[in-house]
C-alpha cells in the first residue's frame, strides 16, 4: 500500500489535518497531536485495511491505537500566544518538507503523483536525470498530496468523472463510475481552465472597479468631513451672531428701562417740588389764621376776616402711580422673547434632526448587474410590507459545496440539496460541517437588505450564520442557531421554533408553509422569517447587533430547494 504524506503544521499547536487550532487535542502513540474529531474521521477510512498512520510523521500502528487526551491547557495556551496572520486561502498553501532528507529536512518543491512523495530541489533531480522515472508525473508542491490519492483504491487520481464532477482513479472506472462520462484530468483541466481564465479576467475587472470605488469613497469621506467641519464653523458663527443679537436686545431693554425710569423720576421731582411749595404756602396761611384767631383787637379781626376766610386754591393736582404702567411688563417681554427663541430652536432642531436621521449617509446597492438601478428615495428605506416590497431585495443564492455535510448531495446548479443515507465522496475541507447535516450558501451578506426563499420537505432549519461558526464536532458551537454566531428557525410537522445562543422558543400559533422567506436588514440589525403562501405572515423577528458578514444556512432533514425570485413573481 502506498503511504500518503502529510504536511507539518505551520505553527505549534496546529492540527496537521485541519491546519487549524487544536480542538479536544489527543496524543497518538508516536507523540504527535491532532484534533479528536479530525483523527477519528481520518482513521475511519482505514478500518477496512487495519493499518493506521500518523498524518504528521507517517508512523503506522496496528491495531487502531487508543486515543489519549493531551494537556488540557494546550488550546488555551494557543489562544494566548498565537498571533493571527492574514493569508488568503490558507488551505491551498501548505509548506511541507522533503520525504528523503536526513536530519534537518528541506522544503519540498515538487511532489510525484506516482511515488506519492515530496521532494526538495536536491532529491528531485533523479526524476529529471534517470530514465526510470520518465513516466512519473511531477507537479509543483501545494501541500495536498493526500488529496491526489483515491481513498478507496490507494491509486493516484488521474481521471475526471463528468457525470459526478469528481476526480477518480483508474480502478474507479470499473465499479463506482462504470458507464459514466470519463475523460483525463488533463483534458478536463483544459476545459475548466478556460472558465477560470474568464473568471480571472472578471476578477481583475472587479478589482479595478473596486479600487476606483475605494478612491471615490475615500474622496467622498474627505468631502463629508470637510462639509461637517464647515457646517460646524457656520453654526458656531451663526450662534455667535445670535449671542451678539441677544446682547443688543439686552442693551435695548436696559436702555428702555433706564429711559422710562429717568422720565418717571423727572416728572416725580417736579411734582414733589410743587407739592413742597404748596405745603409751605399752606403752613404760612395756617400761621396767619392762628395769629388772627388769637388777636384781642376786634376791629383788626373783622377787617382781615374777608381775606382769611377764603378757602385756598390747590396748587398741584393729586398725583397717583398709574397701575397700568409697570416695569414688570418689560421683564415679562424679555421672558417671552426667551420662550420664543427656545420654541423656534426646539422646533427647527427637531425638524433637522428628523431629516438627518431619516436620510442615510450611505446608499448601499446590490451588485446584481442591473444597469437600471436608481438612487433610493427615503420611501425605499421603509420597512417592506407586501411581498412585492420584499422582492425588491431578492438576491440569488447558491449552496457552498465546501460546507456540505458528507450525506448531502447538491444538484440543479447547487440550488437543491438532498440528504442521502450514505456518505458521499467529499474532499476534506476546513469549512465542511462534519457533525450536523448542514450547509451554508456562498454569498456573503452585509451592509444592505436581502431577501430569499426556500422550499423544504422533512424537518429542516433555516437561518443565518457568521463565517466563523464552528464546522467540526457535534456540539452547540457548530449547530445552526444554537450559539452566539447564528440565528435560525426550525420547521417540523409539529410547528416552528426559533433558536439563538442555546435558547429556543416554540411558536405553536404560527401557520406552517412549504415555503419560508427570510428578510435580512443588516444595517437595521434584524433578521425575520415569513411563511409564504398567497400572503406573507411573519413567523419571528430577531433583533441583534451584527458584527460580521452573514451567510444563509440550512439544516437538511430531507430536502431543501432555493427559490429563484423575480420582482412581482407569484408565490407558486
Amino acid at each position: 500500500m502506498a503511504e500518503s504524506s502529510f504536511p507539518l503544521p505551520p505553527e505549534p499547536y496546529a492540527c496537521p489535518l485541519c491546519m487549524d487550532e487544536l480542538r479536544d487535542p489527543v496524543t497518538i502513540p508516536c507523540g504527535d497531536t491532532c484534533c479528536l474529531d479530525c483523527i477519528k474521521v481520518y482513521w475511519d477510512q482505514f478500518d477496512h485495511i487495519g493499518v493506521y498512520g500518523c498524518p504528521q510523521c507517517r508512523a503506522t500502528f496496528t491495531p487502531r491505537p487508543v486515543l489519549r487526551r493531551n494537556v488540557p491547557n494546550v488550546a488555551q495556551e494557543l489562544r494566548q500566544t498565537r498571533v493571527p496572520e492574514l493569508m488568503p486561502f490558507p488551505h491551498l498553501h501548505r509548506e511541507v518538507q522533503c520525504d528523503f532528507c536526513v536530519g534537518r529536512r528541506k522544503k519540498a518543491v515538487k511532489s510525484c503523483l506516482v511515488c506519492l512523495a515530496y521532494y526538495c530541489e536536491t532529491h528531485v533531480k533523479p526524476h529529471y536525470e534517470s530514465a526510470t522515472f520518465k513516466r512519473h508525473k511531477l507537479v509543483d508542491e501545494t501541500g495536498h498530496l493526500d488529496r491526489k490519492i483515491c481513498p478507496q483504491h490507494e491509486k493516484g487520481l488521474e481521471l475526471f468523472c463528468r457525470s459526478d464532477q469528481m476526480c477518480i482513479c483508474v480502478l474507479c472506472t470499473v465499479r463506482e463510475h462504470r458507464g459514466h462520462n470519463i475523460i483525463s484530468a488533463e483534458e478536463e483541466r483544459i476545459e475548466k481552465q478556460k472558465v477560470l481564465v474568464v473568471t480571472q479576467s472578471e476578477v481583475q475587472h472587479i478589482i479595478q472597479e473596486r479600487t476606483k470605488e475605494l478612491q471615490e469613497l475615500r474622496h467622498n469621506v474627505d468631502v463629508l468631513k470637510s462639509a461637517a467641519l464647515r457646517a460646524q464653523t457656520d453654526s458656531d458663527k451663526t450662534f455667535h451672531e445670535m449671542l451678539q443679537a441677544v446682547e443688543r436686545w439686552r442693551d435695548e431693554i436696559k436702555q428702555l428701562i433706564q429711559a422710562n425710569m429717568q422720565a418717571a423720576m423727572s416728572h416725580a421731582e417736579g411734582y414733589l417740588e410743587r407739592l413742597e411749595q404748596e405745603i409751605l404756602e399752606l403752613q404760612r396761611r395756617d400761621a396767619e389764621l392762628r395769629q388772627i384767631l388769637e388777636t384781642e383787637d376786634n376791629i383788626h379781626f373783622l377787617q382781615n376776616f374777608p381775606t382769611l376766610c377764603v378757602r385756598p386754591e390747590p396748587m398741584v393736582p393729586k398725583v397717583l402711580i398709574n397701575p397700568q404702567f409697570s416695569f414688570g411688563e418689560i421683564s415679562k417681554t424679555a421672558s417671552d422673547m426667551k420662550e420664543h427663541v427656545d420654541d423656534i430652536c426646539k422646533k427647527e432642531l427637531s425638524k433637522i434632526s428628523k431629516t438627518v436621521s431619516e436620510t442615510p449617509v450611505y446608499i448601499l446597492l446590490p451588485r446584481n448587474g442591473d444597469k437600471r438601478l436608481k438612487v433610493p428615495s427615503r420611501v425605499d428605506f421603509k420597512e417592506p410590507k407586501t411581498r412585492a416590497d420584499f422582492l425588491k431585495y431578492s438576491c440569488k443564492m447558491s449552496f457552498d459545496p465546501n460546507t456540505a455535510y458528507k450525506e448531502l448531495v447538491l444538484s440543479n446548479g447547487n440550488q437543491k440539496v438532498i440528504r442521502k443515507k450514505t456518505s458521499q465522496f467529499y474532499s476534506d475541507h476546513p469549512d465542511r460541517f462534519d457533525g450536523f447535516s448542514q450547509v451554508l450558501c456562498l454569498e456573503a451578506l452585509a451592509g444592505s437588505r436581502f431577501y430569499w426563499e426556500a422550499e423544504w420537505t422533512g424537518e429542516f432549519s433555516i437561518g443565518v450564520a457568521y463565517k466563523s461558526i464552528s464546522r467540526k464536532g457535534k456540539n452547540s458551537h457548530s449547530l445552526l442557531g444554537y450559539n452566539d454566531k447564528s440565528w435560525s428557525l426550525l420547521c417540523s410537522d409539529s410547528g416552528y421554533s426559533v433558536w439563538h445562543n442555546q435558547t429556543d422558543q416554540d411558536l405553536p400559533d404560527a401557520s406552517r408553509a412549504a415555503r419560508i422567506g427570510v428578510y435580512l436588514d443588516y444595517a437595521g440589525n434584524a433578521v425575520a422569517f415569513y411563511s409564504v403562501t398567497e400572503s406573507m405572515e411573519l413567523i419571528h423577528r430577531f433583533k441583534a447587533q451584527f458584527s460580521e458578514p452573514l451567510y444563509a444556512g440550512f439544516g437538511v432533514g430531507s430536502s431543501v430547494s432555493l427559490v429563484q425570485l423575480k420582482q412581482n413573481a407569484l408565490p407558486y
